[in-house]
């Protein structure tokens, strides 16, 4: 719901705020006092283009905001979520059309584009009057507002649901299809999983592999290790580190009774001695393991220049072929079941598209009858608005299309006859803005506001009426208000009595300069304005008691 507006050099407004709540709000002026620049602003804000001849002369740049609550605009929140634009249950729109022609854009402080205004707009606000705002020349608007009024919304998600299944379904056959023949495909892969599958790539293979090598490649160095080693630690020529250990102990034992942690060293050494025996008999287990095998060592030289050559081959370490070995026999089992696979989406494709098409007849049955009603209960809305011997009616047309839509088997045309004889035309082709924002009402109301948008905005819908017809306008556009905001900017008493609140736009000249100015009107201030909208300039008593009996009359 929209509930604020503030306007700065604009036109010929200097600067206007104006606060909005729910019902409807009802705006009014004389003629030429600036009316519809309120509807103009909330445009530009909804992302229509401008030109610089919207800036108030003299001034560098206007501003306009607008203030949104979202609490009946979910389908606002997810975008504004979607695109990271949130910022709680409120938005602010705001623009700036500088003197020079260019123009910037916010969306809640954060900039943004005129197409992004827009699709914002599109979930907050209905302008109707004017051939390029009107959400109901759209055809998608109106096969949405149409299944609004029927309640498909359950069979419509059958038929989205059955047409993605179907999407899905397609895009698997595709992608099957466009490999072509993969006879030569299997063959390469097969040839490649040979060579690979010949030599052990698991890590732990591969790791004993390069150890093995390591330990014939520097067989030489490890023997003379081994036996240097073993004869330091224990052998008989010379001296050796456990003669040495035993000697010290030796030495340490005759004075021990004199310093007790003398005991403590010799456990120390003790230890040592049982560490110096246990290491020097591993090292005669590694040396017995040892031998220079020069045959041996071609054989690993081998193996090991096998796997790099596959490593190069397939661009990966050696490590990585266990998993290119994985990947190419996943894509030759998928490949060799291709075919089969084929088969199955085919039958798969037709129970989908026979699926969708049954869930589609649904939904179309379901369309014609709401369209015949809501064909009917429109027709007698505009007879009541003023534009007797007109017609309207649903137009609903195949699509022809083969492939699954998920918005049904049919699209949706309202047409329009203005006046009784004459065939009915679509309606974004109708000419007249007075009849095309009256008729626009008269689909609004039957649909009682199904639909998803919380604001609506009628400019000048009164254009060419009066009377009792002016009366039923504004019972309509009150009723309207029962279940969306909705703003109309009209020049008849009898529209504008039915307001749950009023503002009138009025001008006057300062310094020589033409300026608008806004005021919300209280009790008495009403009066006024609606025995001026009856009497004109001169204000009779006639007139206020005329006023006050329109005001006593509203329901």
């Amino acid at each position: 719901m929209l509930t604020r507006l503030s306007i700065r050099d604009f036109a010929v407004v200097r600067a206007a705020e104006l606060e909005f709540g729910p019902g409807l709000t009802v705006i009014s002026g004389e003629t030429g006092a600036g009316k519809s620049l309120l509807v103009d602003a909330l445009g530009l804000l909804a992302g229509l283009r401008a030109d610089s001849g919207v800036v108030r002369h003299g001034a560098e740049r206007a501003e306009l905001s607008a203030g949104f609550d979202l609490a009946d605009a979910p389908a606002a929140l997810a975008w504004l979520r979607e695109q990271e634009l949130d910022d709680g249950d409120q938005c602010e729109l705001r623009r700036t059309l500088r003197a020079d022609g260019g123009s910037r854009a916010w969306i809640n402080g954060r900039p943004a584009t005129l197409s992004q205004l827009a699709a914002l707009s599109a979930h907050l606000v209905e302008i109707h009057g004017q051939h390029e705002h009107q959400a109901l020349l759209s055809r998608h608007s109106q096969l949405a507002l149409l299944d609004a009024y029927g309640g498909h919304a359950e069979a419509l998600a059958a038929v989205r649901e059955a047409a993605r299944a179907w999407a899905a379904l397609e895009r698997e056959r595709e992608r099957l299809t466009q490999q072509g023949d993969v006879s030569d495909r299997i063959a390469w892969l097969e040839h490649q999983l040979r060579e690979l599958d010949a030599e052990p790539l698991d890590p732990a293979a591969i790791a004993e592999l390069l150890a093995s090598h390591r330990r014939h490649a520097h067989a030489a160095g490890l023997i003379a290790a081994c036996d240097e080693a073993v004869a330091r630690l224990g052998g008989d020529d010379g001296p050796s580190l456990a003669r040495q250990l035993r000697q010290v102990r030796a030495l340490l034992a005759r004075e021990a009774e004199h310093e007790p942690r003398l005991a403590e060293a010799d456990a120390m050494l003790d230890a040592a001695a049982i560490q110096l025996d246990e290491a020097a008999a591993l090292l005669d287990r590694v040396r017995a393991d040892l031998d220079l095998d020069p045959a041996a060592l071609d054989a690993l030289d081998r193996r090991l220049g096998r796997l790099h050559d596959l490593a190069r081959k397939h661009r990966v370490p050696v490590e990585g072929l266990a998993a290119t070995r994985e990947a190419m026999a996943a894509e030759l089992d998928a490949l060799r079941g291709a075919g089969e696979r084929l088969a199955m989406l085919e039958r798969e494709r037709a129970a989908a598209v026979a699926g969708w098409r049954a869930a589609a007849a649904r939904l179309g049955a379901a369309r014609a009858e709401a369209a015949a009603r809501m064909a009917e209960a429109t027709t007698a809305a505009i007879a009541e608005l003023g534009m007797g011997g007109g017609r309207f009616e649903v137009q609903l047309e195949p699509t022809g299309e083969e492939r699954p839509d998920p918005l049904g088997a049919e699209r949706v045309e309202f047409l329009v006859s203005a006046n009784a004889g004459q065939p009915p035309r679509p309606l974004r082709k109708v000419a007249s803005g007075g009849e095309l924002s009256r008729i626009s009402l008269a689909i609004e109301v039957t649909a009682l506001g199904l639909d998803a948008v919380p604001t609506m905005v009628f400019d000048e819908v009164d254009t060419g009426i009066g009377g009792a017809v002016a009366d039923i306008v504004g019972r309509r556009l009150r009723a309207l208000g029962e279940t969306r905001q909705v703003l109309c900017v009209t020049h008849l008493p009898q529209v504008a009595a039915h307001g749950h609140a009023h503002y009138r736009v009025s001008k006057a000249a300062h310094d020589g300069v033409t300026q608008s100015a806004v005021q919300r009107l209280d009790a008495r201030e009403r009066t006024e304005e609606l025995a001026r909208m009856l009497g004109g300039v001169d204000v009779s008593r006639e007139a206020r008691a005329a006023a006050r009996r329109l005001l006593q009359g509203v329901d």
